[in-house]
């Protein structure tokens, strides 16, 4: 067995001609609880109507924007309604701020899920309930 490392966290193992990725515990579990640095924060309507669009912001940094160094920074941004990814953003270190806007449209409600992760840890998650008017 060969153990390469990719990085804090991460490595993958080679044998017998397959390909096997394993993370640490900490890369597994995503952050629920609230870390100024870290937490997404997600800005939506608390109603829509049902097919309208409507833009969704989330900035990672619930308590001022998070650093987008190289070794620092945000790789994507999610989000999700309930468990269904929505729509993903990968972000580059240095050129792009860790804030995106998506514009989408529901036919019912539930909960929008914001998912950050960044280069050095597991993602991190904020929710916010939204209700789809007729």
């Amino acid at each position: 067995m060969l153990f390469l490392c990719l990085g804090p966290g991460v490595a993958r193992v080679h044998a017998a001609g397959e390909q096997a990725e394993q993370f640490t515990p900490e890369y597994r579990q995503l952050h629920t609880t609230y870390d100024a640095k870290h937490s997404p924060k997600l800005v939506a309507p608390d109603s829509v109507r049902r097919g309208e669009w409507f833009n969704v912001t989330i900035s990672v940094g619930a308590g001022g924007q998070h650093p987008s160094l190289p070794e620092h920074s945000i790789r994507y941004i999610a989000l999700y309604k309930d468990t269904v990814e929505i729509e993903r953003a990968y972000l580059h270190p240095v050129y792009s701020a860790p804030t995106v806007t998506f514009t989408i449209a529901l036919d019912e409600g539930g909960s929008l899920r914001a998912i950050a992760e960044p280069n050095h840890s597991a993602a991190w998650e904020t929710s916010k309930k939204i209700e789809v008017l007729p």
